[in-house]
């Protein structure tokens, strides 16, 4: 076949299932580019070439004999290092999970192996995929393959860099403040955050190893090259576990459309509380100039009936409740001061941290209840729209920026100093009300870094969003990759 390397992850299960490629021969090719261009992306970081080539022979072998293990047979992938994989080193980026191998394979992790799909490699993540940029003192740091002296985003840093370099089929990820959404963007990619409970998070670490709950905001999504592929992995993925699948099944709605200037969409593109740079607005003026030259109605000025600043100040509290379960005891206890000690009209980010993460359950409720009539503001502005642009962080890839302590990190936007916790204000506006987001990319800074924009769709409406993602790049392009790879 034609040079494989850039396909999407449907066309190369196709190719297979036609025989124009085997799945050993795309597994080599895609080991032989691992060697060639990883040790400057240090995208993945843990091989199984051994077991994945004696699986890809068996998928050659059974479609030889007529089987089809799924949609993905036989096709190459590689997993985020966050998700447990049946005999394969998982860290989480910890170094107190160094020489974690489970027994077993995380539920999606799974669901894609069932699906047919041959996992070879893991990717690279911040220390428990806890920033947006990936880096651990386990196996270092990940590169932008656009610019190296950039960071591919995080958590699912890595993943995005293998995608967009060329170096696997299709990835898995996991996002609770934008953790799919900005790797997607800053490497140029297509990556979906499904809608709130879809994919089961058993065995995703964080939580610790052998945890059975599910955590507040956090999802498990793909990252690929083409919008097609966002939607087949989802419906390989979507569903309840065993123990649940007694009595419910999941059977997700068509998109609301199909063709592109059948979308009503509404456009909020930037906002006082998190500016976005001029290379941004210019590419998404751009975008909106092109959707409406393809006859598209495009409203700038819809948007659901609450303050940003309001939604924002409810996701920080829910995001830094989910994530407190993973402090060290003693940490723990010290924030529980600091917030108990702090005067009422006190505020501030640190402030803001240690009260989310210590709040009592009836605080926890009470901030719940105010982001279920969120999502009625939602629900309600959906019924005028079908899908809402957003930007996904306030500027395109950022320069490697490693220093601590972690909250005095700044970003420059058009040359004015930002806090480093805008990077998460435009995802955890979407991921507090648990709703899908695909990130498709839309072009390019005059340095030639990519630029994507979110795609809000309504509540489980997640394929209303992924077409669009699909129907957009009749005006964009799609995705082009990185030169040199």
């Amino acid at each position: 076949m034609t040079d494989p390397t850039f396909r999407s992850a449907l066309q190369l299960a196709a190719a297979i299932r036609s025989r124009e490629i085997g799945s050993r021969e795309l597994l080599d090719h895609y080991l032989a580019r691992v060697e060639r261009f990883n040790p400057q992306l240090n995208a993945l970081v843990t091989l199984d070439a051994e077991r994945a080539r004696a699986r890809a022979d068996a998928a050659d072998a059974a479609l030889a004999r007529r089987e089809s293990w799924g949609a993905l047979h036989g096709v190459p992938i590689t997993i985020k290092d966050s998700f447990e994989t049946e005999g394969l080193l998982t860290t989480s980026g910890s170094p107190t999970l160094a020489r974690h191998v489970p027994k077993t394979n995380a539920v999606a992790v799974q669901r894609l192996v069932d699906a047919g799909a041959v996992v070879f490699a893991k990717s690279n993540l911040p220390t428990f995929a806890m920033d947006w940029q990936s880096y651990n003192p386990v196996f270092g740091t990940s590169n932008n393959p656009f610019d190296p002296a950039r960071t591919p985003g995080g958590s699912s840093g890595g993943a995005a860099a293998a995608v967009a370099a060329g170096l696997t089929g299709l990835e898995l990820g996991s996002d609770i403040g934008g953790s799919i959404r900005i790797p997607a963007h800053f490497c140029g990619i297509y990556g979906h955050k499904p809608s709130h409970g879809l994919v089961p998070q058993r065995g995703h670490i964080p939580g610790p190893p052998g945890t059975l709950g599910e955590t507040d905001i956090a999802v498990i999504g793909p990252l690929a090259r083409d919008a097609d592929d966002l939607a087949a992995a989802l419906d390989i993925l979507a569903g309840p576990v065993a123990e649940e699948a007694t009595a419910w099944r999941v059977q997700l709605p068509p998109p609301r459309h199909t063709a592109l200037r059948e979308f009503r969409v509404a456009a909020w593109l930037d906002d006082p509380l998190c500016p976005v740079d001029e290379e941004t607005r210019a590419c998404h003026r751009h975008m909106v100039e092109g959707l409406r030259a393809a006859g598209v109605t495009v409203d700038e000025t819809a948007r659901p009936a609450f303050a940003f600043a309001e939604a924002h100040r409810h996701y920080a509290s829910l995001l830094y409740a989910a994530t407190s379960p993973g402090l060290p005891r003693e940490q723990f206890a010290q924030l529980a001061r600091a917030a108990d000690a702090a005067p009422t009209d006190v505020h501030n980010d640190s402030l803001a941290f240690a009260r989310g993460a210590t709040q009592r359950h009836r605080d926890w409720i009470v901030t719940n209840e105010m982001r279920h009539r969120l999502r009625g503001a939602w629900a309600q502005f959906f019924g005028a729209h079908d899908v809402l642009l957003c930007p996904v962080t306030p500027t395109a890839a950022i320069l490697h920026d490693h220093s601590e302590p972690f909250p005095q990190r700044v970003l420059s936007v058009d040359g004015a100093v930002r806090p480093y916790t805008d990077m998460v204000m435009w995802s955890g506006l979407i991921g507090m009300a648990l709703l899908p987001s695909t990130v498709a990319p839309v072009g390019r800074t005059r340095a030639g870094l990519p630029l994507g924009v979110q795609i809000v769709g309504p509540y489980l409406e997640d394929h209303t969003s992924i077409r669009f993602a699909r129907a957009l790049a009749e005006v964009t392009g799609g995705f082009t990759g990185p030169a040199g790879y």
